[in-house]
């Protein structure tokens, strides 16, 4: 199992695009992904499950994976949060012909 805390900068926290952001970019794994945040465990590849946890800008949140592909789903996760939840332009064009 791999485990990693990451801090979230973002001003609105996990909230609403970011929360997506990060369950959208979870779901391309095959890896459990488990995200923890004051005493909750909640499946990282649901974006419910992500609000449901009130992550405001400046908390901690402890992401564990484990599976086949675990550690490049938490580079993946880890990437998105240090690039504070933004998308670059070809990745919503990519994104955008789907």
């Amino acid at each position: 199992m791999s485990t990693v805390r990451l801090l979230i900068a973002n001003e609105t926290g996990l909230h609403a695009r970011p929360a997506a952001l990060f369950a959208q970019t979870a779901q391309q794994f095959q890896a459990t992904l488990l995200l923890r945040h004051s005493g909750r465990r909640v499946d990282a590849k649901n974006v419910l499950n992500i609000l449901g946890l009130n992550v405001c800008q400046g908390a901690e949140v402890t992401l564990e994976a484990e599976g086949p592909d675990a550690e490049a789903a938490v580079q993946a996760l880890q990437e998105l949060v240090t690039a504070n939840f933004e998308v670059t332009r070809f990745e919503a064009k990519e994104g955008e012909n789907e």
